[in-house]
């Protein structure tokens, strides 16, 4: 979900306008994806790599996160069904702060008997660090396979990526997702996260569908 900052920016913004514009547009493109019939969509919400952003900047995305997984009434409406990836709570490398802890484990709760679309939010999320953590994991078990290593991956029932969409005109990959995307189909647009639509979502899903 990129170009938030930059959005804000072309608007004479702060960058913090942005981030929340941001998490309005996915509350909205999850009622699209809903109505669409996806039954997958999993956002990079903050990288592993995100923390060195000013504090301030860190500060608010980390509120706009716990006003995320607080929407359970509306998720409980759409019959969705959030779950969360990213550095283990326990782990060392972990900084998921308590408060944001707390209302991702809530939600996960409040909406786990849901049955209809997955939302999946990577968060203290990188892919290097849950390749790390399952060849370790994968390790301490046995031989290291393709197989061991894909099932302690941080949530091995995900499906392998179908369409990879990449906003704000940056044609490349990130450090997301990089086990399940082998071969994944890549959808580029340069329109800013916050106005990431559903015509875009339409034309990204035409790659696949």
């Amino acid at each position: 979900m990129d170009g938030n900052g930059r959005w804000a920016k072309s608007r004479n913004l702060p960058r913090t306008e942005g981030h929340t514009e941001g998490e309005e547009n996915l509350a909205r493109l999850v009622r699209v994806a809903v109505k669409k019939d996806v039954g997958w969509l999993t956002v990079f919400g903050f990288s592993t790599e995100n923390w060195v952003r000013p504090r301030t900047e860190v500060r608010h995305i980390l509120g706009l996160h716990k006003k995320l997984f607080g929407r359970v009434a509306e998720l409980n409406e759409l019959n969705v069904r959030i779950q969360w990836m990213g550095r283990p709570f326990d782990s060392p490398e972990a900084r998921t702060p308590k408060y944001v802890q707390r209302a991702i484990r809530k939600a996960i709760a409040d909406t786990a008997n849901n049955t209809g679309m997955v939302l999946t939010v990577a968060f203290d999320y990188g892919s290097h660090a849950e390749m790390v953590h399952a060849a370790r994991a994968a390790a301490a078990e046995g031989p290291v396979t393709v197989d061991t290593l894909g099932a302690h991956l941080y949530l091995p029932e995900l499906p392998p990526v179908d369409v990879l969409v990449r906003t704000s005109g940056e044609v490349r990959i990130s450090n997301f997702m990089l086990w399940q995307s082998v071969g994944t189909e890549v959808y580029f647009t340069d329109r800013a996260w916050p106005d990431f639509d559903g015509a875009e979502l339409d034309a990204a899903l035409a790659l696949v569908r």
